[in-house]
Formats: C-alpha cells, sequence, structure tokens
C-alpha cells in the first residue's frame, strides 16, 4: 500500500549544504517534496542549478546560492539569502563533506588531515554558528542535522582513521552544541550513515556491481543504504515527529555498527 503524501515542511524554509550531488541531493528533494523551500549550497554553481531543476520540475520551490563551508562569511551570507527570499529558516542540514582515506596514520598526508577538519569539522561549525545566529531569533526556532557518520563515532576501519576523527568531531559538536542552544527553541541532531549509493563509498576503480557484490558479505544487511532511506531519517530528525529529540545520533548503515 503506497504511502501518503505528507506535507510537514510546508510553508518553512530548510537549507541544505553540499547539494549538489548525492545524499545532499536527496535530502533537498525530499524535503521540497514534502513543502519546504530549499535553498540549495555547495562551491559549484552547475549542480546547484541541477538540482534546483529537478525540485521545480517536481513543483517544489529552490533557490542555489553557492557558498563555500570553509569560509565564516560565506555561511552567513548563506543564511542572509534564505531569510532575504523565504523569510525565515527553518531547517538545516549540513551535509557538506570529503572522505580522504587509504592511509595509515603515519603516513597520512597532512593536506589530507587539514582537508578533512576543515571541511568536514571546521566548516559544520561555521554553518551551526550562522543558522543558531538566525534561528534563535525566531519565534518557532528551527532544526539542524549534522551529517557525520558511522565511521568513526561508531566504529573503526584501517585506512580511515583522519575520516573517523573528522566524524567524531562532529558527532561531539552536534551533542554539545544541542544542549547550548536547545534553551534558544534550536534543535540539533545528527545522522549517521554507513555506505550509501553514491559515488563516496565506491573504492578506487570500484563499479556499482562490484561494490553490490562487496556489500553482501560486508554489511549485515547485505547492501548499501539508498539515499532516499537516508534522506527519510533525516526529515524525521528536522521534523516536529521528533520534536522532543535532542543531540541524538542515528545510525543508519544496515547494522554494520551494531
Amino acid at each position: 500500500m503506497p504511502l501518503l503524501p505528507r506535507d510537514r515542511f510546508s510553508g518553512r524554509t530548510a537549507l541544505v549544504t553540499g547539494a549538489g550531488s548525492g545524499l545532499g541531493r536527496a535530502v533537498a528533494l525530499a524535503l521540497a517534496a514534502e513543502g519546504a523551500n530549499v535553498v540549495v549550497a555547495g562551491r559549484t554553481r552547475g549542480p546547484l542549478a541541477e538540482t534546483v531543476a529537478l525540485i521545480e520540475a517536481a513543483g517544489g520551490t529552490a533557490l542555489a546560492h553557492p557558498a563555500d563551508v570553509r569560509r565564516a562569511e560565506d555561511m552567513r551570507a548563506l543564511v542572509g539569502a534564505a531569510v532575504d527570499r523565504f523569510g525565515s529558516l527553518d531547517v538545516a542540514v549540513n551535509n557538506a563533506g570529503v572522505f580522504r582515506g587509504g592511509a595509515p596514520v603515519a603516513d597520512l598526508p597532512a593536506d589530507d588531515w587539514h582537508t578533512l577538519l576543515d571541511i568536514n569539522v571546521t566548516g559544520v561549525l561555521y554553518a551551526l554558528q550562522a543558522q543558531v545566529a538566525r534561528m534563535r531569533t525566531q519565534d518557532a526556532g528551527g532544526a539542524i542535522v549534522n551529517i557525520s557518520s558511522n565511521i568513526g563515532p561508531h566504529r573503526t576501519r584501517p585506512g580511515t582513521t583522519a575520516y573517523g576523527a573528522a566524524k567524531a568531531a562532529v558527532s561531539a559538536l552536534t551533542r554539545g552544541a544541542a544542549l547550548d542552544h536547545i534553551a534558544d527553541g534550536v534543535r540539533i541532531n545528527a545522522v549517521s550513515p554507513g555506505p550509501t549509493a553514491t559515488s563516496m563509498s565506491l573504492r578506487p576503480h570500484e563499479t556499482e556491481a562490484d561494490r553490490e557484490t562487496r556489500m553482501k558479505s560486508e554489511s549485515p544487511l547485505g547492501r548499501v543504504s539508498a539515499t532516499a532511506e537516508v534522506a527519510a531519517a533525516v526529515l524525521y530528525l528536522a521534523s516536529e515527529d521528533a520534536a522532543s529529540v535532542v543531540g541524538t545520533d542515528l545510525v543508519i548503515d544496515g547494522g554494520a555498527a551494531a
């Protein structure tokens, strides 16, 4: 039996970073499908325009705004653009992130370490600061969901230590910020995906068919998560369905970290 359409975000404004592809695009599409006005952000305008076109083709409303999470001023301008266009900022999903892996800690290039921290950790901090600064001025407050990972906060794998350290920091930042700002009316939570049907879960020179075979032995579920499955978890945490959920880290990984 098909699910009935929902409009949990009707009339609300949602912002998604890293929305030019993959999980960020899936989250943006899901928010728009439930009535949100969606601001999609990323460093490259072309992919953002494609996301907007997909949302508009489905009858939704969206705005593309290029921004780099490594620049605090970009995050402030992004929030300002959302408010100028739609009048509020009700939901923010901090999805922008990168993966650098393969080397043990002793051989980790310094540039990889700094890139992981700059984008995956400091970028989330700058985004949170700009988002909370607006949301706590609104009578209705707001909800923020940070995208972490099962790697780092919940499990470890050889060659992913630096990435895991960055994502563990995201989870710790989420919990601390959640307690800091719930009194301001801002709910902050995290989603920690495992391997998902995006390019990030493909190993070097691996095809999607290769990944499918590998996951049959690596994942208790036997497959990667669909982007729509992870997006559904994000929307739950961002919605009033999760009104009493504060500072949680929801793992969506097919049982890998169980």
